[in-house]
């Protein structure tokens, strides 16, 4: 199975080290001086280019994108970040002299922290669909796709050994279970923080210590990555792993062609957000591409693209998806505004219980 999902590290300290790096020199999409002709503007001073800071995974169809430049007059110049800490990253750097438009592909963990920080302007797009009013927090960002954080099972596994797969978070902790499972690291996975997101926002920070040392008395395994803990650690990748278990995304069994299934009773939701950068030299390119964004033509794109569920829930997903990787209804649900707060509270809190076993 060839991995069609993006690992995005949530360290916000690398990531500032890593943008700090980045913005060591000018880009292609640098404007110059109102008065003068540059790459980003015409002689009169009027931009022809909209420039989206937004993280590497951004790989939307070549037709759709020249449709957006054909429709808008605009030339679309990304600036590709690593992964989404890092988007965030760039954001707070360039606070005082924004070199982006607008931004796309900051996740609903870490969201807040741009708006609360001032880095972006108000936009309420006039394309967002009604099915996507849950996931609008704020008048700066808007929703464009969504997702879900969940355990995945090997089926095949626990037919072969007579057991019942786990259905809920409590299961799970039982010992039987708990040495079959393995979790990411929320420190470093954006998977893991999606748990541990999920557990503070459900049962307080308590509640989720807990719940965690309950995993690891039983035997759970704390990966650091999702790629080792998919691929070398679960059973249902390539059938060598140990563990049958694996915290995934619910995405993850359609590609799998039904050798895996979710616990549909842990799922966290996810999602990404863009915004119009504040300062921006052309916000109303950066509006017309969040407007882009929110489309019918991308909105069924973002699965196979960058392998994310549609926000606009009458948008048609592929048929693997459709079979196999149904976005759960019952995903665990936190506030934004909550996670902003608390976030490095958790982590914090999360490392010193780890880092004492």
């Amino acid at each position: 199975m060839t991995s069609p999902i993006r690992h995005r590290a949530a360290a916000i300290a690398a990531a500032v080290a890593l943008a700090a790096a980045s913005l060591g020199g000018c880009s292609e999409s640098d404007a110059g001086d109102a008065g003068s002709a540059s790459p980003g503007k015409n002689k009169d001073a009027t931009p022809t280019q909209v420039v989206i800071l937004t993280h590497s995974s951004f790989d939307l169809p070549e037709e759709l994108v020249a449709r957006f430049e054909e429709n808008t007059g605009y030339t679309l110049v990304t600036q590709a970040a690593p992964d989404g800490g890092t988007v965030l990253g760039q954001l707070v750097l360039a606070k005082d002299a924004p070199n982006a438009d607008g931004v796309f592909g900051l996740d609903a963990y870490s969201v807040m922290h741009a708006v609360d920080k001032g880095l972006l302007a108000e936009y309420a797009s006039p394309a967002l669909p009604d099915s996507a009013a849950r996931h609008d927090i704020d008048s700066h960002v808007t929703p464009t796709d969504i997702g879900a954080v969940c355990v995945n099972a090997d089926n095949a596994w626990f037919d072969a050994n007579g057991r019942d797969i786990p259905q809920s978070l409590d299961e799970l902790a039982k010992p039987d279970n708990a040495k079959l499972l393995v979790v990411e690291n929320p420190v470093e996975s954006d998977t893991g923080m999606g748990l541990l997101v999920g557990l503070a926002a459900t049962r307080g920070q308590e509640g989720m210590l807990d719940y965690y040392e309950t995993l690891l008395d039983g035997g759970a395994k704390v990966a650091s990555s999702w790629s080792d803990a998919y691929y070398t650690d679960f059973s249902g990748a390539d059938g060598h792993g140990p563990y049958p278990l694996v915290l995934s995304y619910s995405t993850s069994p359609a590609e799998s062609e039904g050798a895996t299934s979710i616990v549909a009773d842990t799922c966290v939701q996810a999602a990404e957000y863009a915004g119009v950068v504040k300062g921006a030299k052309n916000p109303a390119g950066a509006q017309a591409f969040i407007d882009f964004l929110l489309s019918r033509e991308v909105q069924e794109a973002f699965p196979q693209a960058m392998y994310m569920y549609p926000v606009d829930a009458e948008a048609a997903l592929p048929e693997a998806w459709a079979q196999r990787a149904q976005l759960p209804e019952a995903a665990l649900e936190f506030d934004a505004r909550e996670v902003a707060a608390n976030r490095e509270g958790w982590l914090k809190a999360w490392t010193e219980m780890y880092e004492a076993r």
